[in-house]
């Protein structure tokens, strides 16, 4: 019993040291990957060649990339936490990304309401079955079309300001525990939060949605357990495939760009749990006077201060 406990100790831990060497080993080799890619864009940039189309598709949605990122992390955080100021500078720049980016995408609303109020105008008065747009060739779908495509108007409000939401810190919050502990132990909370739930979770998703995406684009469909030897062979059938196709006879024709919507919100995600990791530490290290340092928030106006962050 004693001997089978041993080697079954023995077990786990060389299974532990070979997952550790992998790891390693992968990250060593993200350097070489990423200066082999640059020095050779044409095998997977040249669009022309379909070869290159898998190759991207490929490296998109796999182990090299991740690795890949993943070093990037780890060296810009290491150097961060040196040199303080280079970690602000990335603070700054990622959470003025999704700012930016979030303010543009709330413009979305408005075009949802002004489109839904078209759509009843036509219906309710003029009693028409289409709405035709243009100067010279017209646009012209039916009312059921822009109908459906208030949903494209909401998706790019979900996705593209979500990031946008966090930095406003607009998000609902159940909190149990956050409110009572200490400055120091909410920023332990949220490095902690960054790195295993936020993180983690716009990885899996980019993972899977990326393959999502390519297979309502072409044909033949991309699977995320395909090799690159795999899709090299399916390169020889590749045809542009984009699926222009509706729940309804005459219904929105889009869905194909939920898809492209999808893989921008996680690579965002992912982009803000940096930016929150960083601001977490910085704040653990330069006390609560830095708290909200550098923050861009939007503001209501004078007088409204306490309506701001109410949710």
């Amino acid at each position: 019993m004693q001997s089978e406990g041993t080697i079954s100790l023995f077990g786990i831990l060389a299974g532990l040291f070979n997952g550790i060497l992998w790891v390693l080993q992968n990250i060593a080799i993200a350097f070489y990957n990423f200066g082999y890619a640059v020095s050779h864009p044409e095998l997977w940039l040249d669009w022309s060649n379909k070869e290159s189309i898998m190759r991207f598709i490929y490296y998109g949605g796999s182990r090299e990339f991740f690795f890949f990122v993943l070093t990037v992390f780890l060296l810009l955080t290491a150097y961060g936490m040196w040199r303080n100021t280079f970690m602000w500078s990335c603070v700054r720049l990622l959470e003025g990304f999704a700012n930016t980016v979030g303010r543009f995408a709330a413009w979305a609303g408005l075009l949802m309401v002004l489109q839904q109020i078209i759509i009843i105008f036509m219906q309710r008065i003029f009693t028409r079955p289409d709405i035709v747009i243009g100067f010279g060739i017209p646009l012209q779908y039916d009312i059921s079309w822009f109908g459906e495509g208030l949903k494209f108007y909401n998706a790019i409000i979900v996705t593209l300001c979500v990031t946008y939401t966090f930095v406003q810190g607009g998000h609902v919050r159940v909190d149990l525990v956050y409110a009572k502990v200490r400055f120091r132990t909410k920023k332990v909370i949220d490095m902690l939060g960054a790195l295993f739930f936020m993180m983690p979770f716009a990885v899996l998703v980019w993972m899977y949605g990326w393959y999502f995406m390519w297979r309502h684009l072409m044909v033949p469909k991309p699977s995320a357990s395909d090799t690159l030897e795999r899709l090299l062979l399916k390169s020889r059938a590749f045809r542009w495939n984009v699926e222009f196709i509706g729940f309804s006879p005459n219904g929105f024709t889009g869905y194909f760009l939920f898809k492209i919507l999808l893989i921008t919100f996680v690579g965002m995600v992912f982009l803000q749990a940096v930016a929150f990791f960083y601001r977490s530490f910085l704040e653990f290290k330069e006390g609560p006077e830095s708290e909200g340092k550098y923050l861009d928030k939007d503001t209501l106006g004078e007088g409204e201060e306490a309506y701001e962050g109410t949710h």
